[in-house]
């Protein structure tokens, strides 16, 4: 009977975080209008780049992409790069820099997922209001060029999962800032990395045959590769999704408890304003 009454005070906090962090997310509207304009803008620059790509080359399918694959990839990828961004590793570094860290040290609450959970709200709104408008206009501006059918499905519950992923990449960078004391040029290389290594500024398919072999044993590619290749890969049938959404939820749990291991290791070095 304990259990219960504890699982379910835990549901209603971090329902009270999600809905916190949604409202916070709704107050800067300014911000989420200026984000679905520079898609539109992102849209027209990659349409024409890749337009003159495949013009010149000799066939219209290359590297097993054409170009309407790899115009929906890269706009989507760059709509979930703005939903799945949300500052957790200039968080962690703002906490520890002013000192707000240790109140969280002292508090009965898992810092990682209380986290995760006021950042996930953000994470919502960012998708529904510069996301899913992206995902309508490309499929219009492409005439259909992929299918909307049981890959849909798998597809959110991919995104689900990146959101995850990504959320313990951040988690794991931003811990990184107790031993740097700065976060700003670490946090520049995560980005840096992650966007090539995941397939965020240049799809997995167009990387030399070697590259791609190592590429395919880091985690990366479970927050943009994978969700964009099940939308999109018409040679991918069932077993496919269920094989993609298991290794990103194997790579989930592994991040996840790499992190609270860094974080414990880390909590013996932690100083905080001299202290």
């Amino acid at each position: 009977m304990n259990i219960v009454k504890n699982t379910s005070a835990r549901v209603k906090q971090y329902l009270a975080l999600i809905r916190g962090s949604i409202m916070e997310g709704l107050t800067f509207r300014t911000g989420t209008i200026v984000s679905i304009i520079g898609n539109l803008i992102y849209l027209v620059i990659i349409y024409f780049l890749w337009k003159a790509i495949y013009n010149s080359s000799p066939t219209d399918v290359v590297n097993g992409m054409t170009f309407y694959d790899t115009l929906v990839y890269l706009v989507l990828a760059a709509a979930m790069f703005n939903f799945l961004d949300s500052f957790v590793v200039w968080d962690i570094g703002r906490s520890y820099q002013t000192g707000e860290l240790v109140e969280f040290l002292v508090k009965p609450i898992d810092y990682q997922i209380y986290l995760f959970f006021s950042h996930f709200g953000n994470n919502i709104v960012a998708f529904v209001i510069t996301f899913l408008p992206t995902f309508f206009i490309i499929y219009f501006v492409t005439q259909g060029s992929f299918a909307l059918g049981i890959n849909i499905i798998f597809f959110l519950i991919s995104i689900l999962l990146a959101v995850g992923v990504n959320f313990c990449v951040d988690f794991l960078v931003g811990i990184i800032c107790f031993y740097t004391q700065s976060i700003w040029g670490v946090n520049i290389m995560k980005e840096v990395v992650v966007s090539l290594l995941s397939g965020a500024t240049i799809p997995l398919a167009f990387f030399p045959e070697k590259f791609r072999m190592i590429v395919d044993l880091l985690p990366f590619q479970a927050i943009y590769n994978m969700p964009l290749q099940i939308l999109i890969d018409k040679n991918m049938a069932g077993m496919d999704y269920i094989k993609s959404i298991g290794l990103q939820l194997f790579w989930l749990i592994v991040l996840y408890y790499a992190g609270k291991l860094f974080w414990k290791r880390s909590m013996r070095i932690l100083t905080v304003n001299g202290g």
